[in-house]
């Protein structure tokens, strides 16, 4: 074997001998996994390649294609239907909702407008005459609203709801009926006289002022009245209604008022009502039986005395409802009123919601600035108002955020050295990035995925963030090339070496959202699926488009060109650098100054057994001595670049120089090499980073028992508004809730009384559900159909006793009497309908409270037809309806005795109200006491549910962690499936699962701490976390399986090469979630920014921290091991011939180096490009950095950088 020259001058040209020396040697074990890795990469190496011969067209076909997809956004629709969005798809409650729908249409049977007073002075009692005074003000500035749209003058009494008008065969008694109908208010104003004041309608009687509630009093007007028509029939409705004097026989609330009726109780007294005296008990609409609103409704911070007295109160409610859009529609339908103005259901719903917004803002502003009291005024429309305000983008914020990317970008990009400048590059890829979301968002449109709020306020500013971290990783590849790279390979070997880790975050990310979909919430589940489409987009972008991105500014920086201003020419281009010659240990050396303009040949020798380097230099450089070495010359490579080797002489002044600044130098690699990686890697520093990780997993997961179930209204709205200041009044005084017991069809109504009658009273007896005062009847159909039934069956008997009634004729006897005697006639037999004989021998309700069956459906259709005011009241909502009748006492005809029987019952419903639900919990265990007696009434043969909005927005709530759990189970086996896929290596991908959970289990025990509560969006967030936690983590595993060395070493080079692209990427992720912080509402504040950030600073703490040390102690083996065969002799170089230069060494180098003699050629004209062109001066191979124990192994076989394999 043929023996290099002595060691001690080395001419120019001399050229080493190859060596005898095994370059790898494989692990048998590995040699699967680095061929599959290594054929994976050769793809994306070939795709690189490709991309960067055809870069041109690649970005014009990219940025076509994108554009169109963005052109999608044009037919993107915006659901703010808090039903849509909220309900669980193919749950029970939708299916619930959908069989309601399909009974009784879409929309609920009136709308709320509410107004709340509270005193200024938290505690105050407002059961005062003043207090009152100022509600009566408050509320009459809001009855009286006015609004003109399409010509016509709209006002309450033509929009309220109004329930249980009767039909008066008297068309002039009818038409004044229908004027005068009051509206159904619940008001603790109906207590006083003065509740007459907001009810608007009025009538005109020749002789006598209009007819209006303040002065009403039906008893006398019906007495009046009763020589010119007959109204026996509306007298007993009154009657049984209870209506009695009305308003005008209540105490006034101000007995000085002059328009005080004398029938007032304290009207001659002038003396002012006990408040809290005449609201105790509740107070009644112009109905005592029907229209009874209990306490619960109008007071809130209700005081008692130990006798249950009512004694104080801190908070008055008011309540006016109004008819759908539907129901309005209908009503004025073919009326001369909007016949000429083309009236239909949408201009309904308009003049609702103009009124709405009038009621609102007038009530707000109806006291005094300088009052004792205030007022919160709230209706359907200010909540729909809210979801679309919501659901708005803001334009200046979407605008300022990606602004503040692309100067971060710019800014993080730009160096001092035009020719390793990437600003331009960081701008256009911002720009692809902001494109890439608008095309995945608008290919979410064009597939018919709804936007909402989550979409329009979260995912522009995540999906950015998300996005730019895969651009920063390429930027940072592409110039860190290794030597020797061809130009014509520069893009394909930045692929092959970051296209691992782009795949694996990107996957992970699209498989993290599409898990976070198994969350069934219509908007959650919406949001989910578009971050995914979107990082799909990225993930196209950022491996097809950018690239050719790179390669068009590597010809600008080949050119030599400026960066962001490509047009123009550094100045520094075409001057030769010049290396001032320094004496070496012996004091020998060349003098002067040598101008390099050709070639520097370099010669290292190493070490087999330990990474310590020298590298020797011909004449015309200098050496560069190694820095110290932290941890004992472990974490170094010799292996750096030629900027390593060359030096420029700080003494030199002659000459202008392109030297950059020593600030300049400095970057997050250099600092992760010399400062962090070796702290880190310290024992002591090993052992102090566990045990914080450990209090820090501790805490969590003490902080995750504190985490509450929950989403209030309050928390979505802004905080410091009007709304908000309502719901919060609302939410502590009156948290009240109207919800409904539905019977289905599917079983006999007739038959199943008595099990109807249970489920009530199981239903009855749950604790959220407010009972009726002790005096009144339970209010739903079946007990007032029952009681209406005993009414009439007494007044039969009555007048059967009395003879006025008779087998042959009821026309002598009372209204109730000729209904009782039609109805109990009735057979139900088609052929013979009619048997007089039933008349003495059977009951309209038996002895145990039942109605009979057979005259079950003929009695309900009775009660619907002559009872509206009891019908109303029940809200029972039957379908089918039962048919009109109309009842004539004197008409005795067979066809006005036979009652058309009504159709068997597919929907009735129960109404009830749930009281005292503060908390989440207090919700869940409502529900579950309903869906028991539910259950319950299903085995007796009652198919039933409950309705109402806890249940459409808290039943989440009952399997929402099970969810969770199964969610974050599947997500974290498919991370590691994906990981162990890619990296070809479980043992990495278990480590990486194993931070990833420690990650999510810290953000839930955080979340716990910042009192955040958990709903579905939450969830989604903490789902996502596992995906968004790769992006933090695998760089620096899959930096640590692809190096060579101890566990220390490898895990510092990793460091050294991921550190600056991971920090760049949780800096940009911040960035792109600043913009979140600027938000009005105080939900996307606290529920996304703050989580997300929380998120980020725990991924990069992870990624950068924690799994750097767990791979130092429980990391895999090297998949790559570097042995040499060459004898470990020291040579020394032949004497110097005459006139050469000599090379001075130090006398003596430790016997285990082993010879490593390479030949490196940079050229300076023009000055290299980062990772210079490196050409072999001699028939031996270029030495390869993997020659040493501290070079990397890049991801291939074949790859030649310096640094570990990023991707």
């Amino acid at each position: 074997m043929a023996r290099p020259p002595p060691l001690q001058e080395l001419p120019p040209g001399y050229t080493p001998p190859a060596r005898a020396a095994s370059p790898q040697i494989l692990a048998g074990s590995l040699k699967a996994p680095l061929w599959l890795r290594a054929y994976f990469q050769g793809l994306l190496f070939s795709l690189g390649c490709g991309i960067q011969r055809h870069c041109g067209k690649v970005l014009f076909l990219g940025l076509l294609a994108f554009g169109a997809l963005a052109l999608g956004l044009r037919v993107a629709i915006i659901e703010t239907d808090l039903e849509q969005l909220w309900v669980e798809v193919g749950s029970r409650v939708s299916q619930e909702l959908h069989y309601t729908k399909e009974k009784l249409g879409d929309e609920a049977a009136y709308t709320s407008q509410m107004l709340i007073q509270t005193p200024l002075q938290e505690g105050e009692n407002i059961l005062t005459p003043e207090a009152l005074g100022l509600h009566l003000q408050a509320a009459l500035t809001a009855s009286k609203v006015q609004v003109s749209l399409y010509g016509k003058s709209w006002d309450l009494n033509k929009i309220c709801y109004k329930s249980g008008i009767p039909l008066i065969e008297n068309g002039m008694i009818e038409r004044m009926i229908e004027k005068l109908f009051p509206c159904v208010i619940l008001t603790p104003l109906d207590c006083f006289w003065e509740g007459a004041k907001l009810q608007g309608g009025s009538a005109y009687l020749p002789g006598r002022p209009d007819i209006q509630w303040t002065n009403l009093d039906p008893e006398q007007l019906l007495e009046e009245l009763g020589p010119f028509a007959s109204l026996e029939g509306f007298r007993e409705l009154l009657d049984k209604a209870q209506v009695g004097q009305a308003y005008v026989g209540r105490p006034c609330l101000h007995p000085d008022d002059l328009h005080c009726p004398p029938s007032a109780p304290n009207h001659h007294g002038k003396q002012a009502p006990n408040v809290a005296q005449e609201l105790s008990g509740g107070c009644h609409g112009f109905s005592h039986k029907f229209m009874h609103w209990q306490e619960e409704l109008l007071l809130g911070g209700i005081s008692r005395d130990p006798r249950g007295q009512l004694l104080r109160a801190e908070a008055l409610q008011s309540t006016f409802l109004l008819m759908s859009p539907r129901q309005l529609y209908e009503h004025f339908r073919g009326d001369y009123q909007t016949h000429d103005i083309g009236w239909s259901e949408e201009r309904a719903g308009t003049v609702l919601q103009a009124w709405q917004r009038r009621f609102v803002q007038l009530a707000q502003e109806a006291l005094p600035q300088n009052s004792s009291q205030q007022i919160h005024a709230f209706s359907s429309t200010t909540l729909d108002d809210i979801l679309h305000a919501f659901s708005e983008v803001s334009a200046a914020r979407v605008a300022g955020g990606y602004l503040l990317m692309l100067a971060y970008a710019c800014v993080t990009m730009l160096r001092w050295d035009c020719a390793q400048s990437q600003g331009a590059v960081g701008l256009a890829g911002v720009l692809l990035v902001a494109l890439a979301v608008a095309s995945g968002l608008g290919l979410c449109a064009l597939l018919g995925i709804a936007f909402n709020a989550a979409t329009t306020q979260v995912l522009p500013f995540l999906a950015l963030g998300i996005g730019v971290d895969d651009i920063f990783l390429l930027a940072h590849a592409f110039t860190e090339a290794p030597p020797g790279t061809p130009l014509q390979e520069r893009t394909g070997e930045c692929l092959q070496r970051t296209g691992t880790s782009v795949a694996l975050t990107s996957i992970n990310h699209m498989v993290a959202f599409f898990m976070a979909a198994l969350v069934p919430i219509p908007a959650l589940r919406a949001f989910s699926l578009q971050a995914a489409i979107v990082v799909g987009c990225n993930f196209a972008a950022v491996m097809l488009v950018f690239p050719a991105v790179l390669s068009l500014d590597l010809r600008r920086r080949h050119c030599q060109r400026l960066d962001v201003l490509c047009c123009f020419s550094r100045p520094c281009s075409a001057r030769v650098i010049q290396i001032l010659p320094r004496e070496l240990g012996d004091g020998t050396g060349p003098v002067g100054i040598a101008h390099l303009t050709a070639t520097v040949q370099a010669f290292a020798h190493c070490e087999a057994s330990s990474p310590h380097v020298v590298t020797i230099l011909p004449p015309r450089a200098r050496l560069v001595p190694p820095p110290s070495d932290p941890l004992d010359s472990e974490l170094f490579s010799p292996g750096g670049s030629t900027r390593d080797l060359l030096s420029q002489e700080e003494g030199t002044r002659q000459k202008a120089t392109c030297s950059s600044l020593p600030c300049a130098r400095w970057s997050l690699a250099h600092f992760a090499r010399y400062q962090f990686a070796p702290w880190l890697l310290q024992a002591h520093s090993k052992a102090m980073v566990l045990v914080l990780f450990g209090a820090l997993l501790g805490l969590s997961l003490y902080g995750a028992t504190l985490v509450q179930d929950g989403l209030a209204l309050t928390d979505v709205v802004p905080r410091g508004t009007k709304e908000h200041a309502f719901l919060s009044a609302q939410l502590r005084y009156f948290s009240l809730y109207e919800v409904a017991l539905v019977t289905q069809g599917g079983f006999d109504y007739a038959h199943s009384q008595r099990a109807l009658f249970d489920l009530h009273q199981r239903f009855s007896s749950l604790k959220a559900v407010l009972p009726p005062p002790a005096t009144q009847a339970p209010r739903t159909w079946l007990h007032y159909y029952r009681n209406w039934l005993q009414g009439i069956q007494a007044a039969f008997d009555q007048d059967w006793a009395s003879g006025r009634i008779s087998h042959h004729s009821c026309r002598n006897g009372s209204e109730d009497g000729a209904l009782a005697y039609k109805l109990l006639i009735q057979t139900g037999d088609a052929q013979e309908p009619l048997d007089f004989s039933q008349l003495t021998t059977r009951k309209l309700v038996d002895k145990e409270g039942l109605i009979p069956p057979e005259l079950f459906y003929v009695g309900l259709t009775m009660w619907v037809s002559s009872d509206p005011l009891g019908l109303a009241a029940s809200q029972a909502n039957f379908y089918p309806p039962p048919p009109e009748w109309l009842h004539d006492k004197y008409d005795t005809t067979g066809e006005n005795l036979r009652i058309p029987a009504a159709q068997p019952l597919e929907f009735a419903q129960f109404p009830f109200l749930l009281h005292g639900l503060q908390k989440t919990a207090d919700f869940v265990e409502a529900i579950e006491g309903a869906r028991a007696a539910c259950a319950e009434a299903g085995r007796a043969g009652v198919r039933a549910y409950p309705t109402g909005s806890p249940f459409l927005f808290w039943e989440q709530y009952l399997g929402l962690r099970r969810y969770f759990l199964l969610a974050i189970c599947i997500l974290l086996v498919c991370t590691f499936l994906v990981c162990a896929l890619l990296l070809l290596n479980p043992w990495t991908a278990g480590l990486i699962v194993l931070v990833l959970a420690m990650m999510t289990v810290e953000l839930f025990g955080i979340m716990g701490f910042l009192g955040i509560k958990l709903s579905a969006i939450p969830v989604v967030i903490l789902v996502a976390s596992v995906g968004i936690g790769v992006e933090f983590t695998v760089h620096v595993a899959l930096g640590f399986l692809t190096t060579q060395g101890s566990r220390n070493l490898r895990a510092a080079c990793a460091l050294e090469c991921t550190f600056a692209p991971v920090t760049d990427g949780a800096v940009s992720t911040l960035l792109g979630l600043l913009m979140l912080a600027g938000s009005n509402f105080d939900f996307i504040i606290r529920y996304f920014f703050v989580v997300l950030t929380v998120l980020t600073l725990l991924g990069l703490l992870h990624g950068l921290v924690l799994l750097p040390v767990l791979l130092s102690l429980l990391g895999p083996p090297p998949e790559v091991v570097q042995m040499y065969k060459e004898s470990p002799e020291v040579l020394s170089p032949p004497a110097p011939q005459e006139g050469g230069l000599r090379w001075g060494l130090s006398p003596t180098l430790p016997q285990s180096f082993a010879r490593v003699t390479t030949s490196v050629t940079v050229a300076l004209h023009p000055p290299p490009l980062p990772g210079a062109y490196i050409h072999p001066a001699s028939d031996e191979p270029p030495w390869s950095p993997v020659a040493t124990p501290a070079a990397s192994a890049p991801s291939s076989l074949s790859s030649r950088g310096p640094c570990p394999a990023t991707g």
